[in-house]
């Protein structure tokens, strides 16, 4: 009985998709997922061959589909309405619309099939690009509309403070990063170069990784502020490791952008600005490769902090979003088209829990704040799955 209701509940909530599609859906979504390690992909990425191609895409063939439906099932359950705003209705049907080009595609059999595939696997990313963009519109919206629905025209609760909402978000992004992972993997091993294996180099240089956002991050700080501090770079400037430099450049980036922006507004454009330090710090031994982004940028109060990991706690008005349209900003890359938008601390956080690490800050009022990016050295961390 229990069953049947479900299925009732999710056919009426599916609008538009037809009944045989939600209850593929929903069988889906009732298998489990299955995580895969950082080294798990250099193994299988090594010396990679059209046979193992694809082997590959008969994988994502079969999990791509599990995974698109664990997160049409979530959005389809959202609490505070927040599955009703029309942005995350679009998000939505993003998702039933790659589920259904997957799960109708053929077996892959063949070296044929599998470019087929591949091409198909592109245009999915390509279609889901704008979805971080289109989910904080539609916090924006959820926002907006709880508001009016107090004649005070302010909500009596903070948005900040809706746990099970921010628990969701975390999963379902942390879900994303997984899934654009697993397709954009197989399509860069078409095109493999010497040190790298599909999206992961080799040998990722931490400090130089660090460098090249800092040129962006000043970059854009010159451009707001007109002046940037400038950053020292210390530690083990020379390691190297295996990881995916596109998302440890998003995540050093995001930090040192707050960290710039802070020891601007703290200390005056009129005024010399301290350096910034970021440490490199490995060793044999070491569980962790550990970067430090130390800043004197005034810090931030104690009763602050949890804001700074909440989807909800957001600058962006109604301007942000209309300038936004139509340009289909990317989940991250040189300068991040989501600022402003509540969503580079948390996200960057993701990206470093997704294989194994963690981002942690600590902060000191009237004085700056210390970042910590912890970064797994031993690549068997499974995806975080939710």
């Amino acid at each position: 009985m229990a069953a049947r209701t479900s299925t009732r509940l999710a056919t009426a909530a599916f609008h538009g998709t037809p009944l045989s599609m939600t209850q593929r859906i929903m069988d889906h979504a009732a298998r489990p997922q299955n995580g895969v390690t950082l080294q798990q992909f250099l193994e299988f990425g090594s010396d990679i061959t059209p046979s193992k191609l694809v082997h590959s895409a008969k994988f994502l063939h079969a999990e791509l589909p599990i995974r698109l439906s664990h997160r049409v099932k979530d959005l389809d359950s959202l609490p505070y309405g927040l599955g009703q705003m029309p942005a995350v209705q679009l998000v939505k049907k993003w998702y039933v619309k790659s589920f259904e080009e997957l799960v109708e595609f053929p077996r892959v059999r063949s070296e044929a099939d599998e470019r087929a595939f591949t091409a198909l696997i592109r245009s999915i990313l390509e279609r889901h690009n704008g979805t971080l963009y289109t989910m904080a519109k539609g916090v924006h919206e959820l926002k907006t509309e709880l508001s009016r629905s107090y004649s005070s025209g302010q909500p009596t609760f903070s948005l900040a403070d809706m746990q099970d909402l921010h628990s969701f978000l975390d999963g379902f992004y942390l879900s994303r990063i997984g899934i654009r992972m697993l397709m954009s993997q197989h399509i860069a091993l078409h095109e493999q170069e010497h040190g790298w294996v599909g999206c992961i180099c080799e040998s990722t240089s931490p400090a130089e990784v660090a460098l090249a956002a800092v040129d962006v991050a000043r970059h854009m700080c010159i451009r707001h502020y007109g002046d940037a501090p400038e950053v020292e770079l210390h530690g083990h400037t020379d390691f190297v490791m295996p990881f995916i430099p596109s998302h440890l450049h998003h995540m050093l980036f995001e930090v040192l952008k707050n960290s710039m922006r802070a020891v601007v507004e703290f200390h005056g454009i009129d005024n010399p600005l301290p350096p910034i330090k970021l440490v490199v710090a490995d060793g044999d031994d070491n569980e962790d490769v550990s970067l430090k982004i130390m800043d004197e940028g005034g810090g931030i109060p104690r009763s602050a902090l949890p804001r700074i990991w909440s989807y909800m706690y957001t600058t962006a008005d109604e301007h942000a979003f209309a300038a936004l349209e139509g340009d289909t900003p990317m989940d991250f890359g040189g300068e991040s088209p989501l600022a402003g938008l509540g969503y580079g601390l948390p996200i960057s956080r993701l990206f470093a829990r997704y294989f194994g690490g963690d981002l942690q800050i600590i902060s000191m009022e009237g004085y700056g704040t210390d970042a910590y990016l912890h970064l797994k050295r031993v690549g068997d961390a499974s995806e975080p799955l939710p």
